[in-house]
């Protein structure tokens, strides 16, 4: 839904967001054009960051993960442009099922005579000269616990109510409580990780301790419920470059999953707030949560706040 802007400055904002996916948008589109136009030749890249043609890379990499070695024919569909439609048609029929918000960018349909198979894709994109963060998963906090939950990993009141200490909802802030927030150095909208509730802080960390690859595979292929075609496949350009071939990483989300896992475990950074209306006093740090090459923050824009954010972290396929 379109956001009513507050002033010139929140317009701008809005602007520069709705640009952003419209660009992202544009470059699913033009990839699943390519591959439709020019389905497939040559070997999948033997390396998961490479240059060159990205629509031959997935399209040879997808049939690898299928166990194929060639087809009749191929079928691409951008897919991405649903989840933030903001007027007319916002659902497509594909295979008979109805498709209204799809964790995957792009569906690739492979015929091999009266067999075929699809496999999504997740499409990541960078046109920085340098990489930034990739937004992952944007949500409330008690959605996201919702979406553990739903997928059995049991989440307590206590973790949940801690989570949303960690966000800043209504109620659950400290500035909601006059004796916390009288005399607090910090930011008093929202509590940090190393401030939330004792027990719930605890659970969260065991649960991404612990189920980390279950959580990760969440984060990457589980954003809407009862999603038909959740993406086995995740294809990133991973920056603007403006002589030679364009750059991507390219992965399976096994392959990502297992990789992340061994690039590290649950781990917390610290770090201060050095910006914006509530500046830490010098020696005040913080807990930043993170796991593999996730990053778990408070969202803090301006249009939403409490919103909680998964990011794949910078350059991440350079360090895996």
């Amino acid at each position: 839904m379109a956001l009513d802007p507050r002033d010139a400055q929140h317009a701008l904002q809005i602007t520069a967001g709705t640009t952003g996916r419209k660009r992202g948008h544009e470059f699913e589109a033009e990839l699943a054009s390519m591959i439709n136009a020019e389905p497939f030749s040559g070997p999948a890249p033997s390396e998961h960051v490479f240059r060159g043609a990205p629509h031959t890379a997935l399209v040879n990499k997808a049939l690898s993960h299928i166990g194929w070695t060639e087809c009749d024919n191929i079928n691409a569909i951008a897919l991405g442009s649903l989840a933030t439609a903001e007027a007319g048609k916002k659902w497509m029929t594909v295979h008979g099922i109805k498709v209204k918000a799809c964790k995957s960018d792009i569906l690739l349909t492979f015929h091999q005579g009266n067999n075929y198979q699809t496999v999504g894709v997740s499409v990541k994109q960078c046109d920085n000269k340098t990489p930034t963060n990739a937004q992952l998963y944007f949500t409330t906090a008690t959605a996201f616990c919702r979406l553990l939950q739903n997928n059995n990993i049991p989440v307590s009141d206590n973790a949940i109510n801690a989570l949303r200490q960690f966000c800043g909802d209504d109620g659950f802030r400290p500035l909601d409580t006059p004796s916390v927030v009288a005399g607090r150095p910090t930011d008093p909208r929202r509590y940090f990780w190393e401030e939330i509730e004792h027990l719930g802080r605890l659970e969260l960390e065991s649960i991404l301790t612990n189920q980390q690859d279950d959580v990760t595979r969440l984060l990457l292929q589980k954003a809407y419920l009862d999603d038909p075609f959740a993406p086995e496949l995740l294809i990133h350009k991973t920056k603007k470059i403006d002589h030679g071939d364009q750059e991507y990483a390219l992965y399976a989300i096994d392959e990502l999953i297992s990789l992340s896992r061994k690039y590290g475990g649950f781990n917390k950074k610290t770090y201060s707030v050095r910006k914006g209306q509530y500046k830490d006093p010098h020696g005040v740090e913080h807990e930043a949560p993170r796991f593999g090459v996730v990053q778990m923050q408070r969202g803090g824009q301006k249009q939403h706040p409490t919103q909680l954010q998964f990011n794949l972290q910078a350059g991440y396929f350079y360090k895996i």
